[in-house]
């Protein structure tokens, strides 16, 4: 064989990707104009681009859509935006977290429209990914199905959900590379990694800019090519707001919840993936041992919950879908919302334990929602309904008035449609299948005609 001439060789070249333009967060707010739809990362507080939310409050800006899961807390995040009055409309999944976004509402000063979390997730995704939208149960039944779209699908009802774009995203992310590359930190994804993808410009701001190169490849959630403008801004505790110390959100824990919550425990078993809603439901958390194998998944973007800190916040620690700091167990992942949501509607999650304000012989839950109040905050409630392989409801027997919270026919906004397999008060235990309500045992020192004094369903035996 003939030697190889050394002098062909081309010479390597270093090829560099394209730098994204790092700006301040008052430059980067001039980008927003009037009348703007924009699109805000952030669950609560937490992966909130709140510097840039302060900034744009700073200008003149009027007439937005608000597009995220919640406006922030009062004064904080979006919540500045809401007070100066640039808030024109607001569609979301969670508005009643902000006292003040219910004020408004209330008094005609913003339009609204909700949306059940998973599916506002997944309208992001598609809307990023050039898809017009899909069909979906979640909310089938229900008032917020009303006027769209159906089609019967495998013999279940399904509501088409039109795809969310936007003008403007704003991003949080905890690292990005000046290529505009970004990697969240734990439950920090939530909704920042779709809205990256849905709108037409994406400014993204950053704990950390890194030189290109830095980021490991492997390790990068949202790719450059979708970021226009980096911003560099640091967290501080009180930017987090309600979530920044797991004390302020610690309330009194009294015996007859923890027995209607150790109950529910008794139902799950080892290998289960567990979804646990607000209220009793998160009193479970604290009950289950990690010899007991029942793994936690919460729909803001994580599987592994551990029971929550002593002490800290979310600066150290991830969020539950209750906003609160909760510890990560060893084999613990974090993933953004929208596959979480494809988790739960793919049937990936055995049970969902959530609380009720009614549920009728049916099985039909309502759990949302009271006559008279804005339907302003659904959550996760209808996708995990609707998406889980079991549904268990624990709730207070009766409601403050002593009225039936068991009824023949729920009356409230349905959340559900015969989704519910298992009911847990402190009085007593019920399961309901095809054929009704059915009692499964009497908490200890409940007799059984006081129990059907209580109860305006009826049961069998």
């Amino acid at each position: 064989m003939g030697s190889v001439d050394t002098n062909l060789r081309s010479p390597v070249r270093k090829l560099e990707m394209k730098q994204i333009p790092l700006v301040s967060a008052e430059e980067a707010a001039q980008l927003v104009g009037d009348g703007a739809v924009m699109m805000v990362g952030g669950f609560g507080m937490t992966g909130s681009p709140v510097h840039l939310l302060h900034a744009l409050a700073e200008t003149e800006v009027k007439d937005l859509t608000y597009i995220a899961n919640n406006i922030g807390e009062p004064g904080l995040g979006g919540g500045r935006l809401l007070r100066k009055g640039q808030i024109k409309k607001a569609i979301g999944s969670y508005f009643t977290s902000n006292r003040e976004v219910v004020e408004a509402a209330l008094s005609g000063a913003i339009e609204y429209q909700l949306l059940p979390q998973g599916s506002m997730a997944e309208a992001i995704r598609a809307g990023g990914a050039g898809i017009g939208g899909f069909y979906t149960p979640t909310a089938a039944g229900t008032v917020l199905a009303e006027g769209a779209e159906t089609k019967v699908i495998d013999g279940a009802l399904h509501i088409f959900v039109a795809g969310l774009r936007a003008d403007v995203a704003l991003i949080r992310a905890r690292r990005a590379d000046t290529a505009g590359n970004l990697v969240y930190r734990m439950t920090e994804q939530n909704f920042n990694k779709a809205m990256a993808t849905a709108a037409d410009l994406v400014i993204a701001e950053a704990e950390e800019i890194a030189p290109v190169g830095e980021l490991d490849p492997n390790h990068i959630h949202t790719t450059g090519n979708y970021v226009d403008y980096l911003v560099k801004a640091k967290t501080t505790l009180e930017e987090l707001g309600s979530s920044g110390d797991v004390r302020t959100l610690r309330g009194e824990i009294d015996e007859r919840r923890m027995r209607i919550a150790r109950r529910a425990l008794a139902e799950l078993k080892a290998g289960d993936v567990v979804n646990l809603g607000i209220g009793i439901p998160t009193l479970v958390a604290d009950l289950i041992r990690p010899e007991q194998g029942i793994i936690l998944h919460t729909e803001n973007g994580m599987l592994g919950v551990g029971p929550a800190p002593a002490a800290g916040g979310a600066l150290d620690y991830p969020v539950n879908a209750g906003k609160a700091p909760v510890t990560a167990l060893p084999g613990s992942s974090y993933f953004d919302s929208a596959d979480s949501f494809a988790m739960i509607r793919g049937g990936h999650v055995d049970v969902a334990i959530m609380g009720g304000l009614q549920v009728d012989e049916r099985g039909n839950l309502a759990n949302w929602a009271i006559p008279g109040k804005p339907l302003l905050g659904v959550g996760g409630a209808m996708d995990l309904a609707s998406g889980a392989r079991r549904l268990i409801i624990t709730m207070t027997h009766c409601n403050r008035d002593g009225g039936a919270k068991l009824v023949s026919r729920c009356t409230l906004p349905l959340t559900a449609v015969a989704a519910v397999d298992l009911v847990v008060t402190e009085l007593a235990v019920f399961a309901i299948d095809g054929q009704g309500m059915r009692l499964v045992e009497l908490m200890p020192g409940v007799r059984l005609d006081e129990l059907r004094a209580r109860t305006e369903a009826s049961f069998r035996l």
